[in-house]
């Protein structure tokens, strides 16, 4: 295959990997700060997991790094250590980012990339709703300037709301935090109308800093403290190799996280990614791309990163800023990697309140509320899924609500999937085969029924319920006839069929013929199989048609020949009987 990359290319994709860089950097430490851990992590993420996911990846747009939702689920997955216990903390999260990648490797080994398909987006739009309410809500101290307090055995709202309740505002700090969102906001919307690059965020944590160290409070006074809490030094230099602590209470309580954040992330990562594809056009390749996820936590954890996933934000830009191929992430990370090295010492006069300002600003942007509107107007099934799924990540735990979510999508898919719709069918006066209406008289010479939905072992009851009710007809009114029409029927398994062999077996015993019409290619095949054809006659079965014919016709013309003696009133009265009867319209 050719290879078609220019220096056109080349300058595109650095471009746009200097504007990703731009927004990578605040978000990367206010990431951190969510998480609950030093912001250098962040950057580190913003290097190591960003590098890395570009080089192994499928998508050509798709930008990993720290992540807003994996963020917020760290930090409820370390919600066990004391506040005081950071380097544990900071250990626990290495290690948690190693369990990530195993987990998404092991899933990329195995081919088990689509099943991410299966999550209901409303579980995503109910977790993005609840993820970026408590996004909100656990930085509320930092905007105030008050202490964190409560342990890591308190849940997180009660954790609120002792910080919260548990000392004075600092004005200094919600005004450098309220400032920056007013700032933000006002800057995005000069971004979109004069169709600027987009380094509101950037911007604004930029003025923040300038603003508090105009007024000295960003400046350590005498006994080391200032005025307003700041981000604190970040070493000027780059992530090293380094081995985590391995502590195995801390594996049997980062499990259950690891495997939420795996699921997650592989969900977060494959959306964003066939988003833009779908504009692109670009062949995906699932697996690779989950494999990439995994390298990239893996590694990560042995570089002292956040674990991370595809942001949505970045990869957006990325793709506006005319990236054309996985390079973009690489300059992106080289990008990030030079700022750190060259201007990490001034990131200590970085308000804490200022990224708290950032936070919620994205915290609001995080949800998609148009399209929590249209789920939640959708149906009740979809609406529940939401509501379940966002107050679960409030009020249970961030990491376990997106599988209490997919828990419930199943219990609430699998009784809709089970529902197998029996409808009889009428041959009418005038000669045409639809639904039996209730001014329709009887026919006494067959029963005709229509059978649609998936004929799998949870349909089983249902079907029992049909077969039960055709055999008390037919022996109440002495019919002995019965056509089945299952086009609309899919998917058969063992529990469907062997419920039609005891069916069939019974009603010859009785002495009624059963047809069996439109037999699909998969139902066929699983008939035979199972032998089917050892017992039951090959006239019985009428294979599906083509369009322009129709297996349900040749099944009741087929009964009508084998009547010997018709008195039934309907039948008569239509004068189905006879050598020149018209033919047969089908009308379901």
């Amino acid at each position: 295959m050719k290879f078609n990359y220019s220096w056109g290319n080349t300058r595109n994709d650095l471009l746009a990997g200097v504007t990703v860089a731009a927004i990578s950097l605040p978000q990367a430490m206010a990431y951190a700060l969510i998480a609950g851990v030093d912001p250098r992590f962040g950057l580190y993420s913003a290097i190591v997991v960003t590098l890395v996911a570009s080089i192994f990846g499928s998508s050509k747009h798709l930008i990993n790094g720290p992540t807003n939702a994996i963020s917020l689920v760290v930090f409820s997955a370390l919600g066990f250590f004391n506040p005081d216990a950071r380097l544990d903390a900071y250990q626990a999260m290495f290690l948690l980012g190693i369990m990530i990648g195993c987990i998404q490797i092991l899933i990329a080994i195995f081919k088990l990339g689509d099943l991410t398909r299966y999550i209901s987006e409303s579980v995503v739009i109910g977790f993005m709703a609840g993820a970026g309410t408590l996004v909100g809500l656990t930085q509320l101290g930092n905007l105030t300037g008050l202490r964190d307090r409560g342990t890591g055995q308190q849940h997180v709202l009660y954790r609120i709301w002792l910080t919260l309740s548990g000392g004075h505002v600092n004005p200094r700090a919600l005004g450098i935090g309220v400032g920056t969102i007013v700032l933000v906001v006002l800057l995005r919307q000069l971004a979109r109308k004069y169709r600027l690059p987009q380094f509101d965020m950037l911007m604004g944590l930029i003025v923040a800093a300038l603003v508090a160290a105009a007024f000295g409070w960003s400046k350590p006074a005498l006994d080391g403290k200032t005025v307003i809490s700041v981000v604190g030094s970040v070493p000027r230099n780059l992530p090293m190799p380094h081995i985590p602590q391995i502590r195995f209470w801390w594996v049997k309580e980062l499990s259950g996280s690891a495997l939420a954040i795996a699921f997650l992330g592989l969900l977060e990562a494959l959306a964003i990614a066939k988003s833009i594809a779908n504009t692109t056009r670009q062949s995906l390749d699932y697996n690779r791309q989950c494999l990439a996820e995994g390298l990239a936590n893996l590694t990560g954890g042995f570089f002292q990163c956040l674990p991370g996933s595809g942001s949505l934000t970045r990869s957006a830009i990325n793709f506006q800023a005319g990236a054309v191929s996985r390079l973009s992430g690489v300059f992106a990370a080289g990008t990030v990697a030079l700022v750190v090295v060259a201007l990490a010492p001034f990131a200590r006069y970085i308000p804490k309140s200022a990224l708290a300002g950032l936070l919620l600003v994205t915290a609001v942007r995080l949800v998609d509320w148009k399209r929590l509107s249209y789920a939640m107007r959708a149906s009740r099934y979809d609406a529940a899924l939401v509501l379940v799924t966002a107050f679960s990540a409030i009020f249970i735990s961030v990491e376990f609500s997106i599988l209490i979510g997919v828990a419930l999508s199943i219990l609430m898919f699998v009784p809709r999937a089970a529902l197998l719709r029996w409808t009889e069918l009428v041959v009418s006066s005038d000669r045409v085969v639809r639904e039996r209406l209730p001014e329709d008289r009887p026919c006494t010479a067959m029963v005709l029924y229509d059978l649609e939905g998936e004929l799998f072992f949870g349909a089983a009851p249902e079907l029992d319920r049909c077969f039960d009710h055709l055999k008390r007809r037919t022996e109440a009114e002495d019919i002995r006839f019965v056509v089945l029409r299952l086009k609309r029927t899919r998917n058969p398994d063992m529990v469907s069929l062997e419920r039609f062999d005891h069916f069939l077996h019974d009603m010859e015993a009785r002495g009624v013929t059963v047809l069996l019409c439109g037999v699909r290619p998969a139902l066929a095949k699983a008939m035979a199989n199972l032998r089917f054809h050892d017992w039951l006659p090959a006239h019985c079965v009428f294979p599906e048609e083509a369009e322009k014919f129709s297996a349900t016709l040749k099944a009741v013309r087929h009964v009508y020949e084998l009547l010997e003696d018709n008195p039934c009133d309907h039948c008569l009265q239509g004068e189905f009987v006879g050598v020149d009867q018209p033919p047969l319209y089908y009308l379901v």
